[in-house]
């Protein structure tokens, strides 16, 4: 038995030792001595650790790994946490080396010698297992196990050393492979245990009486924050392997803001605002250090693992610089946006209103100006490794092919600047295409908001000729553009063809040697290499002036005039430092009442004004002293100002229009440059005890002296255009106030508010504002007075909060709102007011002209000093009372909440145009289709891809597809003559022949690279020209199917969503599918082409390609879900930010008088790091898909490499292998990002199809036009025989089986409540709803068979809403231009506008604003009126007319219609009854029936008919 153990352990010796050399296990000359025994050594510090951590790693970490994943709040990264990483990677590198050494030296020994690699091996697994190690103890934040690795450096160092003393002492020479590795290894180990060292020094977890205790990051505490780039370790952050749950998770459900969470706190745009602040003018640019290695080895299989290793190196640097700048831009981009911000709050407001600064500029410095600087920062950094690699090519070029390749850099240098030429010639291709679509989109937008007059008039074709007309100059813009980017492809695919010609050319000609497969193919790779810095530096140039330009801008917009630092109220809000680490939570906190939001926010004030001065008179909130204010003008608005305004009293500001009212509230706010005199603010009293009963519900009496000492300064101002946030109506009452039920609804009662609240969908949750639901001028008038009214302030300023509002409002706002609200809390109130009438009730007057004040006092007091005033005021009381009495008596509020009503619910279940994305949306509800939602999801829009090639047209496609594919085979085939050439036999060019054959080589080679020019530009010329014929039919199509549609559309479809698809949507068919289709395709056939080239010269390397296969197709699965997701929460975040940013512009008055600055900058800081956060997580997604689709390239290279050395095939083609495999890890991310991208925006096509399938209305008559007689209708005859009308089939019917009959030149008054089906009954008349059944005859035709342009060209209407185009006034009352200007004129006299009209510069040829704005609605109706009198039709139907206008106005159109339309035929449908009573009958109508139908004074002789009640009702 022992003699068989003894022969097993000799065999393991043998094996260990080797057994060829007898002295191999003698230690006779000391156990150091022995080669084989300090190898044996070698093998324990590696055996030691793997027995250490294997069961502290299985055990202790096993159950916990899952955890780990989800809490990261304990990551902490020990000192010398990248260092480590490092060097454990270089020791890993080392291994691998020393391994790949002992494996060839053993195969060079008689017998095998596993001491040559086997320690080798041991030590990259214990490596391995120390780094996997290290990160679990890290991740749990647990450093006395590191014990264990600090042991084990140091025995591997030792061991290590002992090796090498061994080896000088032998005499080992320097030059041998395995002296060098083990010198690393010694110095590596060193280094690894200087590094445990200092995680000892510095946490102190042994040795140490008091370990140090350390947290986290702040961040990562909070479990908020997902973006983890920062705190992963070096590999994690490399690989961006912490992205793959998000990735994947994105499968499974859509990514949103919750899975991306916030930022952390370094990349907020606060702690950047703070750092670009203390350095304004400074710039500082990333820059990223490269490593360079050297070849060493000479073993065949070695190069190709060197080379795989080289390129995962060069691909982890690049992504990892681009990582560097994108968050550097980032950053900048936050703190940019926080300090534009900052301005925008301490802008003067001359700056605004004077258009110094328009809303326009601010918007481009906000959504251009930050983003050039953004992008910028992402390309600086080429600016220097540009030029570095251009003459790094050429040096290696020179090296290769020497004199020749001079000439190839010629003619690459000499090309570049035409590319520099192209990329100029865009930009400005863009910009005037920008021009064009701006005017195309505000004519469509024109067209949309009068759709149903210009329907009505039968226009549209005018109308859409216009739209067509700036389409065109746009198109042809958009074609300079396309030949420019077609230009720009082509020179980046010609200029290595060309480059390479010329230089073997020359070669073959200059050289006396044949060009070798190593010189051809080395030099090829080299060109392609050269190329893209040379294009990239063109458009770095470009980007770096564009820069510069946005900085000048920037510069300019943050020196611009402030508001005068003179007042204590307009004090900076300055941003304290140490607020910046606090703000994170602040914003999601539940409010708490004893320290309400804003309080909580002063730690962001700090006045850096003057403190108030305290007056002697206790009775005076405010006192102005020889007061001379201006605009900016340095001319006083305001002269000679000296008032008083009395605390907790109501002071009425009267006086004529433009005579300073509002200007003398904002000079009092300080937002009027003081040229003389001062404003004093007395100390009001702390408002305890003064809550009125509102806000005495739980409250102690520190939390009043917060809010008493918050709001003590504070002034609720409604200004006299009213301002609304884009939020729900709660919001904008309440505006940032502690919430107070019994407060908010007594408010809300005194402003009337409930009625218009109950109509919204979502009661006060509902949205309003810019992006939410339109209100009317009154509606939005009152919500800002309750806004004024809620906040618990001492000061009220209230500028003409009537001038919207009807008498029955103004009254109740006054009794309720004014005199028992505010009177009540014993607030001082200021009021701005035309309404004389409410004089009584001021407790002191200041009587306003011209810009001075002409009488101060009590009422009583002007009527003794100043009797003519007050008997000038008592008169126009009398004529504001006539006035009064005509009017009705809740009209405009009716008016406005029916306008309200029909915006909400059209009045029938809204057939809702059927969108793909919807239909998705509702599938995603249900639980049970999840799974098809996301194989939606994952799938690619083919049919919609398809839809959009064919719109384009079939011989262009063809032409595309075709021309591609011949030029990437001619491209192709370069490359495999190339290989064909150089693999010839090295002859030398003596005899004739071989002159022949270079000849004959030179030629082919010639006239293929001449063909790859040619088919390079005829592609990226079809391309282009398809995306533009299928943006000019896509366009086309749609605005014809648009325009020809049902009203019924544009009743359920929202504006904004029309006009998004003539937009967004439109500008990407024009400008972003083109590029992106011709990027995908020439990427994809690059990659076929360059695998199918692989395989011909390897055939082996097919087999390797089914795992790559499988592995990319995952990759690019994955990727395009999540990327399609962080693109829409990109662009869904940056909306808000953007409309903050013009919203705070617009109301910068209001949030200065309220002294909210820090809550709303609070919110934009906010804003912006949300839209940060999802474009930081977007780039983040691309970086992760480029580092793995280049270690997918990097393993191609490997394995083509390694088949290629199996295969062994011709030199030629194993540089044509390997040339192509290094192409492909450019293009393989490419395919992916293009496809990603083109799914995005085929989203674009596919919203646009779903609007061309809708029906269009039927034009066509069964008559032919020529049919109708020209002067029809003439007599204005109509008959209505049972007449049944709905709006669309699947609905109800709104008119049933209506019949009356009038007579020409009749006036008909026709009335009803609300949805009785007067409005649908005129629209009948047009035919714009589906009249099903009976029928209506005109002069005895039957309107149903007339086409619809002849029917509707011949009568004339007036609607409720005057609306009026831009252009000229003459545009507007004729379109056609069939009419003489006496014609104009005469309806001009007729409307009352004559002399208005002649006082206009250009007379009829005035300027008409977008929507008649330069005009007013009394006007704007009456040029309607003047338009319906051009047409001279018979038949004039009046729908609602006198609805939204003022009693004046009203008359003239009475008037009008009783003399001017005496022989015609009227059907006026009546707002206000007492408008029909002169009518020649009366149509009363309940429900889509007729109730009566007699003439008025028939109707008022019966007791009980419906007409007399509402005569009555109306008295």
């Amino acid at each position: 038995m022992f003699v068989s153990v003894y022969i097993k352990i000799e065999a393991m010796k043998v094996a260990f030792c080797g057994n060829d050399n007898t002295s191999a296990y003698n230690v006779s000359a000391g156990v150091l001595k022995n080669v084989c025994f300090v190898d044996a050594l070698n093998l324990v510090p590696h055996v030691f650790l793997l027995f250490i951590t294997f069961p502290i790693l299985f055990i202790g970490w096993g159950s916990q790994s899952s955890k780990v994943q989800i809490h990261h709040n304990t990551w902490l990264h020990f000192p010398g946490h990248n260092l480590r990483w490092i060097l454990t990677f270089t020791l890993l590198f080392v291994h691998v080396c020393e391994i790949a050494e002992g494996i060839v030296s053993d195969t060079r020994m008689n017998s095998h010698h596993l001491h040559l690699f086997l320690p080798a091996m041991m030590g990259f697994v214990a490596a391995t297992t120390a780094i996997v190690y290290y990160h679990n103890i890290e991740t749990s934040n647990f450093p006395k196990l590191l014990l264990a690795l600090f042991l084990y450096w140091i025995m591997a160092f030792v061991t290590k050393t002992i090796k090498l003393i061994r080896y000088c002492e032998d005499g080992v020479p320097l030059s041998q492979l395995r002296f060098c590795i083990t010198g690393i290894m010694v110095i590596l180990y060193g280094l690894l245990m200087a590094v445990e060292i200092n995680v000892i020094r510095v946490r102190k977890y042994v040795f140490f009486m008091n370990p140090q205790k350390v947290k986290p990051p702040e961040d990562l505490q909070d479990l908020g924050v997902r973006f983890l780039q920062p705190f992963v370790n070096l590999l994690s952050k490399a690989t961006y392997w912490w992205m793959n749950p998000l990735i994947i998770s994105a499968h499974k459900k859509p990514i949103d803001l919750k899975a991306i969470g916030k930022l952390p706190i370094a990349m907020r745009a606060l702690t950047n605002y703070v750092c670009l602040k203390e350095a304004y003018e400074e710039q500082k640019d990333p820059s990223n250090p490269y490593l360079s290695s050297q070849d060493f080895f000479r073993n065949v299989y070695v190069l190709p693992v060197l080379l795989f290793l080289a390129l995962i190196l060069q691909r982890t640097f690049l992504q990892a610089s681009y990582y560097v700048t994108i968050e550097t831009g980032i950053n900048l981009r936050g703190a940019l946006l926080a300090m534009i911000y900052n301005k925008i709050l301490r802008l003067s407001t001359s700056n605004l209103s004077m258009g110094e600064m328009t809303l326009g500029q601010i918007n481009n410095l906000v959504a251009i100006e930050t983003n050039q600087l953004m992008w910028f920062l992402f390309l600086c950094p080429n600016l220097w490794a540009m030029p570095v690699q251009i003459i790094m090519g050429v040096i290696l070029l020179y090296y290769l092919l020497k004199e020749s390749a001079l000439v190839g850099a010629a003619v690459i240098v000499l090309l570049a600047p035409i590319q520099y030429f192209i990329a100029t010639k865009l930009a400005e291709a863009q910009k005037s295409t920008l021009d064009y679509s701006t005017e195309r989109l505000k004519k469509t937008n024109e067209i949309l908001k009068g759709i149903k007059l210009l329907k009505l008039y039968a226009w549209e074709h005018i109308f859409c000729t216009s739209v067509e007309e700036t389409r065109t100059k746009e198109l042809k813009s958009l074609k300079t553009f396309a030949l420019y980017t077609s230009l720009s492809i082509f020179m980046n695919a010609a200029i290595p063809i060309a480059a390479v010609l010329a230089t073997f050319v020359t070669y073959e000609y200059t050289n006396d040697t044949t060009l070798q497969p190593a010189q051809a193919f080395a030099s090829l790779s080299l060109f392609h290499i050269l190329v893209t810095p040379l294009f990239l530096l063109s458009t770095v140039v470009r980007f770096a002036v564009k820069a510069i330009i946005s900085v000048q801008k920037l510069n300019e917009f943050l020196l611009s005039d402030e508001i005068g630092e003179d007042n204590w109220r307009s004090a900076e809000s300055s941003v304290t430092y140490e607020s910046c680490k606090k703000h994170t939570g602040l914003y999601t906190k539940a409010i708490n009442r004893k320290h309400p939001l804003r309080h909580q926010l002063n730690t962001y004030e700090q006045s850096s004004g003057r403190h108030p001065r305290p007056l002697e008179i206790d009775d005076t909130a405010i006192q102005v002293t020889n007061g001379y204010f201006s605009w900016g003008s340095g001319l006083a608005t305001l002269s000679n100002i000296n008032i008083k305004i009395p605390t907790g009293q109501m002071t009425m500001i009267v006086g004529q229009v433009g005579c300073g009212k509002s200007s003398l509230l904002l000079a009092i706010l300080g937002e009027m440059q003081t040229l003389e005199g001062k404003v004093h603010w007395n100390k009001l009293p702390d408002r305890e005890g003064n809550t009125g009963g509102y806000f005495s519900i739980n409250e102690t009496d520190s939390s009043c002296e917060a809010t008493g000492s918050r709001n003590r300064y504070s002034v609720a101002y409604a200004a006299q255009k009213p301002w609304l946030l884009n939020a729900t109506v709660e919001e904008n009452i309440i505006f940032g106030s502690p919430f107070n039920k019994q407060r908010y609804k007594a408010v809300t009662d005194a402003c009337s508010l409930q009625p218009d609240i109950d109509l919204l969908p979502f009661g006060d949750q509902t949205e309003i504002g810019e992006r939410g639901i339109n209100l009317s001028g009154g509606q939005r008038q009152r919500i800002c007075v309750a806004r004024a009214l809620y906040q618990n302030t001492n000061m009220v300023f209230l500028d003409d909060p009537f001038s919207a509002l009807d008498i029955h409002l103004s009254d109740h706002l006054m009794q309720e709102g004014i005199l028992k609200f505010l009177q009540e809390d014993k607030r001082t109130l200021v009021l701005v007011t035309h309404k004389l009438q409410y004089l009584p009730h001021a407790d002191w007057i200041i009587a306003m002209k011209d810009g001075y004040v002409l009488r101060e006092g009590t009422l009583k007091d002007i009527q003794t000093k100043d009797v003519e005033l007050y008997e000038h005021w008592k008169t126009l009381m009398n004529r504001q009372d006539q006035e009064l009495e005509k009017d009705m008596e809740t009209d405009q509020t009716t008016l406005e909440r029916k306008t309200l009503r029909r915006a909400m619910y059209p009045r029938e279940s809204k057939a809702q145009l059927e969108d793909e994305d919807e239909e998705e949306e509702e599938e995603e509800e249900d639980d049970d289709n999840m799974s098809t939602v996301m194989r939606l999801r994952t799938k690619m829009p083919w049919k919609t891809c398809w839809r959009y090639l064919t719109s384009g047209g079939f011989f262009l496609l063809f032409l595309m597809i075709f021309s591609k594919l011949l030029k990437h085979s001619v491209i192709v085939a370069i490359d495999y003559w190339l290989a064909r050439w150089t693999s010839r036999d090295n002859e030398t060019k003596a005899s004739d022949s071989t002159d022949q054959k270079q000849s004959y080589h030179v030629a082919v080679f010639s006239v293929l690279c001449g063909a790859g020019i040619i088919l390079c530009l005829i592609t990226s010329l079809t391309v282009e020209w398809m995306g533009l014929t299928a943006a000019k039919n896509l366009h086309h199509n749609l605005l014809n199917k648009i325009i020809l549609g049902p009203i019924r559309f544009f009743d359920t479809t929202p504006l904004g969503l029309i006009l998004n698809r003539f937009s967004a949507d439109t500008n990407i068919i024009d400008q972003h599918i083109p590029p992106t289709l011709e990027s995908l395709t020439r990427s994809t056939l690059l990659c076929l082409s360059a695998i199918g080239m692989i395989s011909y010269a390897t055939p082996w390397f097919l087999v390797t390609l089914v795992p790559l296969g499988v592995a990319f197709y995952f990759i690019q699965k994955y990727f395009r879900v999540a990327s399609k997701d962080l693109q829409e929460l990109d662009d869904s975040t940056q909306l808000p930010l953007l409309c903050h940013f013009s919203e705070t512009a617009e109301g910068l008055t209001t949030i200065r008088a309220f002294r909210h600055e820090a809550r709303f900058k609070q919110h934009m800081l906010e804003l912006t790091d949300t839209n940060n956060i999802a474009y930081l997580f977007l780039s983040a997604a691309n970086r992760w898909l480029e580092v793995r689709t280049d270690y997918l390239g990097a393993c191609i290279v490997l394995t083509a490499a390694v088949t290629s050395i199996i295969y062994e095939p011709d030199s030629g083609f194993l540089g044509l292998g390997l040339l192509y495999a290094l192409t492909i890890t450019n293009y393989l991310n490419w395919v992916v990002r293009n496809l990603a991208d083109l799914e995005v925006q085929m989203g674009a096509v596919k919203k646009v199809n779903s609007f061309l399938t809708m029906e269009s209305e039927n034009y066509e008559g069964t008559m032919d036009p020529s049919q109708v007689p020209k002067d029809w209708p003439q007599e204005g005859e109509i008959k209505i025989e049972n007449l049944c009308v709905r709006y669309e089939n699947n609905l109800k019917p709104v008119l049933k089986h209506v019949k009356a009959y009038i007579k020409p030149g009749q006036k008909v008054g026709i009335c009803g409540r609300t949805g009785s089906g007067k409005s649908s009954l005129s629209l009948a008349f047009f035919r714009m709803v589906d009249i099903f059944d009976g029928r209506i005859v005109i002069d005895g035709i039957d309107i149903c068979k007339l086409p619809l342009h002849t029917l509707r060209s011949r009568l004339s209407i007036i609607l409720q809403d005057p609306i009026l185009f831009s252009g000229s006034i003459r545009f507007n009352l004729d379109p056609e231009c069939k009419c003489t200007d006496d014609r104009l004129w005469e309806a001009l006299e007729i409307a009352q506008l004559k002399n208005m009209v002649k006082s206009l510069p250009g007379g009829l040829d005035a300027v008409v604003t977008e929507g008649g704005e330069n005009f007013s609605v009394g006007q704007r109706q009456l040029f309607c009126l003047a338009r319906a009198f051009v047409r001279k039709s018979s038949i004039l139907i009046m729908d609602e007319a006198t609805a939204s206008i003022d009693m004046a106005t009203e008359n003239i159109l009475q008037k009008v219609v009783m003399t001017a339309f005496v022989d015609r035929t009227v059907v006026t449908i009546a707002h206000r009854v007492h408008t029909i009573l002169t009518a020649d009958m009366v149509i009363v109508m309940k429900r889509g029936n007729i109730l009566e139908n007699d003439t008025p004074e028939n109707l008022l002789s019966q007791e009980d008919s419906i007409f007399a009640s509402f005569v009555r009702a109306d008295m």
